[in-house]
């Protein structure tokens, strides 16, 4: 990919104010490369936070869900509702309701991760197979019970990939809130580059999300793969 953007850019002779070659972008981070890599851990602080919390709150919501059918049916057309109210339009009553600190942000990431977490673990922890649910009421397992020890590990392949899914909306959660409030960040890197007209450092900036968001995801898939070593003998 990197050699067909750096010979897209050489064939049409691009203007690197418009698109800057891989040259460009690597030469605008040895300017400054102690202030991208502080941006990039402020973005990347905000990002953990966010998906740790919304990892934490999806699933305690997701089990009192799953525990109840009553419950479930009252509060999921909410859930859904609010999933569908564009989070962009959030940011500017987030930063009315917490102020301009990197709670913003926090809330952001927490916001556009939730909802995928969430379903996902929903989805697993409803598709357990009858004869597993006969299987332990057979041996007298009390809910909790059948719960810890069938429902939850067969909920684990589902739930991983709402984490994997959330790990790129989080960081993009994050950079909205940057965007909003440009003060730290890789996204206040973004917004100042557009407004100086310095192209190459903007990608360079996007270049390290890219990475960022590769390394989150490839962490969550070793995760699973410790976590659920099972689920890829039975997907296979």
């Amino acid at each position: 990919m990197i050699s067909l953007w750096w010979a897209a850019t050489w064939v049409f002779d691009a203007d690197p104010f418009f698109v800057p070659a891989p040259p460009d972008v690597v030469e605008a981070f040895t300017r400054l490369p102690t202030y991208l890599l502080e941006q990039a851990q402020v973005t990347l602080l905000e990002t953990l936070v966010g998906y740790g919390l919304a990892t934490v709150s999806a699933i305690l919501l997701a089990i009192l869900l799953a525990a109840s059918r009553t419950i479930e049916r009252m509060t999921f057309p909410t859930i859904a509702g609010i999933n569908a109210i564009p989070k962009v339009a959030l940011a500017p009553l987030f930063l009315v309701w917490v102020g301009f600190g990197p709670e913003t942000k926090v809330l952001m990431a927490l916001l556009l991760c939730f909802f995928p977490i969430l379903v996902s673990t929903m989805a697993g922890l409803s598709s357990t197979p009858s004869d597993l649910g006969e299987m332990s009421r057979s041996l007298s397992a009390s809910w909790w019970q059948t719960f810890v020890k069938v429902r939850l590990p067969w909920a684990l392949p589902q739930l991983f990939v709402g984490l994997k899914v959330a790990t790129a909306l989080a960081i993009i959660g994050a950079i909205i809130g940057e965007v909003i409030n440009p003060d730290k960040g890789l996204g206040s890197v973004i917004v100042s580059s557009v407004q100086t007209a310095d192209t190459p450092m903007a990608f360079a900036a996007l270049t390290l999300l890219a990475i960022m968001g590769a390394a989150l995801f490839y962490a969550v898939a070793a995760l699973e793969r410790v976590l659920v070593p099972w689920a890829r003998a039975i997907s296979s």
